[in-house]
């Protein structure tokens, strides 16, 4: 049973003719993509932009058009994976290392719907190590003050180099452990000179879709 495909699948019944939609990025946002390829061929007609390069090629491999983000203002709605949810749809995304550019783009959503498996909904944020985008200058300082905030930082790598975003920045994982309020913790981070932006994503996300393994889906919206 894929979990992740059957919330996927679900969560692409939200978008509707005519919608300006943004494409999210890692295993879960893969079968979205997939499935909104399938109705573009079916005659579903809609605009999209990608969270990164990879969705940006898949995308593009089937059909589904694509614009410019200088070409819109706003988009109706976003389909994302998330690394962990909580039942008050706080998030910690970044494992597939563009946070920053998701994040702008649900920012910028009129409805943002995280699409997960079962395994991703903890009752509290943590247990995933929080990515965090770090510019190359001075990482080692940058490092440091983000282990003053109580948490072990390791530079993300992709084979024996170290791993690079779209953005031309680094990731650092950081393992907090159980987080107690994310709220208090993403103002510590965003205080940090050399951090672009972290994988905390508070207050964005409207819906959930759930995929569990017995093939039900579970739909939490926002309190």
């Amino acid at each position: 049973m894929n979990m992740k495909r059957i919330s996927a699948e679900r969560a692409v019944q939200y978008i509707k003719d005519g919608m300006k939609v943004g494409l999210g990025t890692g295993s879960t946002a893969y079968w979205a993509i997939q499935k909104i390829g399938e109705r573009v061929k079916e005659g579903l007609s809609i605009q999209a932009v990608a969270t990164s390069k990879a969705s940006e090629r898949h995308a593009a491999e089937l059909g589904i058009p694509l614009i410019p983000f200088s070409q819109i203002e706003h988009l109706d709605v976003t389909i994302d994976g998330a690394d962990e949810l909580d039942s008050h749809l706080q998030l910690i995304k970044g494992g597939g290392g563009a946070l920053l550019r998701e994040k702008i783009v649900a920012f910028h959503s009129h409805k943002l719907i995280i699409i997960a498996d079962e395994s991703k909904f903890v009752d509290k944020l943590g247990r995933f190590p929080l990515p965090v985008e770090v510019i190359p200058f001075a990482v080692e300082w940058t490092l440091h003050s983000l282990q003053q905030l109580g948490c072990r930082p390791q530079l993300r790598t992709d084979g024996e180099k170290l791993f690079v975003t779209d953005n031309g920045n680094y990731i650092a994982d950081c393992q907090f452990g159980s987080i107690d309020s994310p709220t208090d913790l993403q103002k510590q981070i965003s205080g940090i000179p050399g951090i672009v932006d972290h994988g905390l994503f508070i207050g964005l996300a409207d819906v959930a879709v759930i995929g569990h393994s017995d093939g039900s889906v579970a739909i939490v919206e926002r309190k």
